[in-house]
């Protein structure tokens, strides 16, 4: 994905560089345990600031957190906004990453990335330039204050199921079901597909 102005300006700001792979060691050898890679799915939203822009961006800013790959990313989605009403509709899409970083270190890149574009948390449900979740990470269920895996609601918000379904139909969501199901069961007027 080529990246923008926006995605060396903030490159910049944040002295980041993609890393190159780090040395793995043999399980068992003394030397160190192998870095386990993870295949996880981030979801994306923006309703502000040239939304599609936004997202463009972020994937080519994914792509840059260190120890971890861009695999692939859906098409973008509007939907209209979900729990406030009086804003604009939102732009979604879903990245597919490979990642070496633990859940909560890659949370924190994301809240890295969300910062760069501006993101601020007036009120719940408010209109933002970037959010980024964690939605799956491999098959882990975590339950903490500020980490949640599978991301809470998501088995009920279609602006996430039909990206996801586009990458990945046969995916499970734990303790929910199959993509393809859940999104047969969630149906939202207001979701098109934009196209390119």
């Amino acid at each position: 994905i080529p990246a923008t102005g926006h995605v060396a300006h903030a490159n910049r700001r944040a002295g980041t560089k993609k890393a190159p792979p780090p040395q793995t060691q043999n399980a068992g050898s003394g030397r160190g345990r192998r870095r386990v890679k993870v295949i996880a799915y981030i979801a994306l939203g923006s309703n502000l600031d040239n939304p599609k822009m936004q997202i463009q961006d972020a994937f080519a800013e994914l792509d840059e957190i260190d120890n971890t790959r861009l695999l692939q990313t859906s098409s973008l989605y509007a939907s209209a906004p979900w729990g406030y009403a009086n804003q604009p509709d939102f732009v979604n899409a879903v990245a597919l990453v490979e990642t070496e970083l633990p859940a909560r270190r890659l949370l924190e890149e994301l809240l890295k990335i969300e910062t760069w574009h501006g993101r601020q948390r007036v009120f719940a449900n408010s209109p933002r330039t970037l959010d980024l979740d964690i939605a799956l990470y491999g098959d882990e269920i975590v339950d903490e204050e500020s980490l949640k895996i599978p991301h809470p609601r998501m088995h009920e918000r279609a602006f996430v199921l039909a990206p996801l379904a586009e990458i990945a139909p046969d995916l499970v969501i734990p303790g929910q079901g199959t993509i393809a199901k859940l999104l047969e069961r969630c149906s939202d007027p207001s979701l098109k597909r934009i196209e390119d």
